[in-house]
């Protein structure tokens, strides 16, 4: 068994996105003589603080998130993405290319004890997964035994808006921990790409 850490990884975001948005949205407008070599920025910030958000809507981003399943079904409910996911019923961890084991994402702040009882549980569930394989289940029965904490690959495509929502629920005090060390590693890659779309995101 192997015990990984969450993460996320930009795997494309849209080209030039600023002066596709300005472009976009100085449509509405009609004030496309207005489109500068520098203008894109401030025409952005603009649309933004006037809530004027589905102009951004125009770009977006596709990251690979790293983290367990049970986060994942937090994620998949937001509704404006598209996904792609790891899917116990194909993947057969016995297999050379997960290197015969299951890996797993430790959950935060346990105490030794805790962690203890987590490791053995993992540690049972991946003895039973692969007893059941060995009997003749398929991945997809055997399945059943996996942890929650199992690690799975999930590539989220998003505009720009749904990521600027995304960010405000799963960085807020209230969301779980682990979806907010995800949304921390995607809010700063998105800072860095687009700062004039995502600055103002705490």
């Amino acid at each position: 068994m192997q015990i990984i850490k969450p993460d996320a990884i930009l795997e494309w975001i849209t080209p030039n996105a600023l002066q596709i948005l300005e472009k976009a949205g100085r449509v509405c407008y009609k004030s496309e003589d207005k489109i500068t070599e520098d203008s894109a920025e401030n025409f952005v910030g603009r649309i933004i603080s006037r809530g004027h958000e589905a102009v951004i809507e125009h770009a977006s981003a596709s990251f690979r998130i790293i983290t367990d399943r049970g986060i994942t079904h937090e994620i998949v409910r937001h509704r404006i993405a598209s996904y792609c996911q790891e899917s116990t019923r194909y993947c057969n961890y016995a297999g050379d290319k997960f290197g015969q084991e299951i890996s797993v994402i430790e959950p935060p702040k346990m105490t030794e004890e805790q962690r203890k009882s987590w490791v053995k549980g993992c540690e049972e569930a991946e003895k039973a997964y692969f007893q059941m394989l060995k009997d003749g289940s398929t991945p997809q029965i055997a399945r059943s035994v996996l942890p929650t904490c199992l690690k799975t690959e999930l590539i989220m495509t998003a505009n720009f808006r749904e990521w600027r929502h995304f960010l405000r629920l799963r960085l807020s005090s209230g969301a779980h921990p682990q979806v907010i060390e995800v949304a921390e590693i995607i809010k700063n890659i998105l800072q860095k790409e687009c700062p004039a779309v995502f600055k103002d995101i705490k």
